[in-house]
């Protein structure tokens, strides 16, 4: 017999790019992190340990190896400029859209997203963002660095304007974000009120939307291992629900991010997130079976 090679991938997720409909692909970056660093090592975490979890998931009788779906494996990204990063970011996920796959990114701090949503835009000019998180991540500048994870949001609103970022479970942040957050985005603080009736006027204008999940917007009590945890998060299943709530809109691009996997040295906060990544992906590739029956 022949040996193969040990290439890591996310349970499941072992198809070939050009049958795959969703293409993963890690940001292990967490050059900007404000508090406590760790967040590169999340992508990688995450595939590791995913093999604890089996494929199949009871909260929606779905299975992952039912579907196609390609891990392309961690970016190498540049830990001297952020931009250079961004942009690696942003080739990759033009990359997928060009051959019309959907981008779902695993982080790293959340600052990789605006690599992402930068490519997706320039794709669907009309995006708009659902965005949940513990933090608004609306500020202007952070110590006079305007690309930080702690300004991600207001980067992604120079993209996109007003009333196209819609944040859930915000819980911190400055009394400017928040005035800023007044006239500018769609802002639900504290919890996912709203999210069922943003979510259906989305889908009915079949509007494209980007998904980032800052998993901090699960509470420490659940979701330790990150490196700016806030008290009064949702629960893990608040969250699956309002994944599975999204999941029916004409989603473009998603990521999931924010994971600092030595923080939580239980490992609990890395198994949640690979049960978010699982649950989120089945939902998005239910929708697309749907889709592709009609």
């Amino acid at each position: 017999m022949s040996l193969k090679p040990n290439i890591e991938t996310f349970i499941g997720c072992k198809s070939s790019y050009e049958e795959a409909g969703i293409v993963l692909f890690g940001a292990p970056f967490d050059s900007t992190t404000s508090f406590r660093p760790g967040a590169r090592f999340g992508s990688a975490a995450i595939r590791h340990e995913s093999f604890g979890l089996e494929t199949y998931s009871p909260y929606q009788d779905a299975d992952l190896t039912d579907f196609a779906v390609f891990d392309s494996g961690d970016l190498e990204l540049s830990f001297g400029s952020t931009e250079s990063a961004l942009a690696d970011i942003e080739t990759r996920a033009q990359t997928i859209l060009e051959d019309g796959k959907l981008p779902f990114l695993i982080g790293g701090e959340h600052l990789v997203t605006l690599g992402s949503v930068r490519a997706v835009h320039k794709h669907y000019p009309d995006l708009h963002i659902i965005h949940f998180d513990a933090h608004a991540d609306l500020r202007d500048d952070y110590l006079g660095t305007k690309l930080s994870h702690a300004c991600v949001m207001r980067r992604c609103h120079d993209i996109l304007g007003d009333g196209r970022i819609h944040q859930f479970c915000i819980r911190s942040g400055e009394r400017d974000e928040f005035r800023f957050a007044e006239a500018h985005t769609d802002m639900h603080p504290l919890n996912l009120d709203g999210l069922k009736d943003t979510a259906a006027a989305l889908k009915k204008d079949n509007t494209p939307v980007y998904v980032t999940v800052d998993l901090d917007c699960l509470d420490p009590s659940i979701f330790p291992g990150t490196g700016t945890p806030e008290a009064g998060g949702i629960t893990f299943l608040q969250l699956l629900d309002a994944l599975r709530t999204v999941a029916p809109c004409n989603i473009a691009g998603a990521d999931i991010n924010e994971l600092a996997p030595m923080l939580d040295q239980s490992g609990a906060s890395t198994a949640a997130a690979c049960k978010v990544l699982r649950e989120f992906l089945l939902a998005l590739l239910n929708k697309q079976q749907q889709i592709n029956s009609i």
